[in-house]
């Protein structure tokens, strides 16, 4: 029961991380990793997972709440957002490589909803991206790296 507990604490955290959520889903996996208690594996699977659909929820946002930009309850700052759209706009798709980036990578996100990414190409970039970045910090976390 407490390793069900744990993947789902993980989920949960990963999912809330990928979204404007200030939350760290590296180190709830990084503790959890060093705890031996769970399959490395299966931890990056939850991870990714989660981050995953954090990050269709940004596109989602985008996709439909766009035209409510300027409302206070907006879920990204108008600077976040301009800085993200210029970042989208000089890199295009392959800007959302970045969506594991601290700070921009969750703006980007919700900039390819605003933008009309195709969701395929968006979730197989978002995919790469996020499933990349918690391989290596698991590989980093076991001593592999």
């Amino acid at each position: 029961m407490i390793e069900l507990a744990g993947y789902g604490g993980l989920f949960l955290t990963a999912l809330g991380a990928a979204t404007i959520v200030p939350m760290q889903s590296e180190a709830v996996l990084v503790g959890l990793i060093l705890s031996g208690r769970y399959e490395v594996w299966l931890l990056v699977a939850v991870a990714s997972l989660g981050n995953i659909l954090g990050s269709l929820v940004n596109w989602c946002l985008g996709r439909f709440i766009e035209r409510f930009r300027d409302r206070p309850w907006f879920p990204v700052s108008e600077k976040a957002l301009a800085r993200a759209e210029g970042w989208y706009r000089r890199y295009g798709k392959y800007s959302l490589l970045g969506s594991w980036l601290p700070i921009i990578g969750d703006p980007i996100t919700l900039v390819a909803g605003i933008l009309r990414e195709p969701l395929p190409l968006f979730l197989l970039l978002v995919t790469i991206a996020k499933l990349g970045r918690y391989i290596v910090l698991a590989l980093a976390t076991t001593g592999v790296m």
